[in-house]
């Protein structure tokens, strides 16, 4: 598993390392079972504070994606296939939501929008 931090984007460091480690799971590349670094290396790995790499895993263990068990560690927990969808959709929704409120402020028409998408997958497949 590798994460990246950005100090250029709006995103909170703790958010970034939620969003990053969320969308390994959802995608597979973390499995079930899987052990996370300990708080204390992450943090170390990436030159950030222990307590925003906490309040990462303390984030995804509320949200039923991580568990820990006292003395051992943080470890992958296991999704459902349901829960899996449900999150990509929502992650996916958040985003769009973000587009179609930046598209409205900048006057773009919902068919505009709609032929951006089209065009973004029609990029993506080749």
């Amino acid at each position: 598993m590798h994460i990246v931090i950005s100090n250029t984007i709006e995103a909170p460091i703790y958010l970034q390392i939620v969003n990053q480690i969320k969308a390994a799971v959802l995608s597979g590349e973390l499995r079930e079972g899987e052990g996370l670094p300990s708080i204390r290396g992450l943090a170390a790995a990436l030159k950030i504070s222990v307590i925003t790499t906490k309040r990462a895993y303390e984030e995804l263990e509320k949200e039923g994606f991580i568990f820990s068990r006292a003395g051992k560690g943080s470890y992958v927990a296991a999704v459902s296939k349901g829960f899996a969808e449900q999150s990509r959709q929502k992650e996916v929704l958040e985003h769009l939501q973000e587009a179609v409120r930046l598209a409205k402020l900048m006057g773009v028409k919902k068919e505009e929008v709609q032929a951006l998408l089209t065009s973004c997958y029609q990029e993506e497949e080749r």
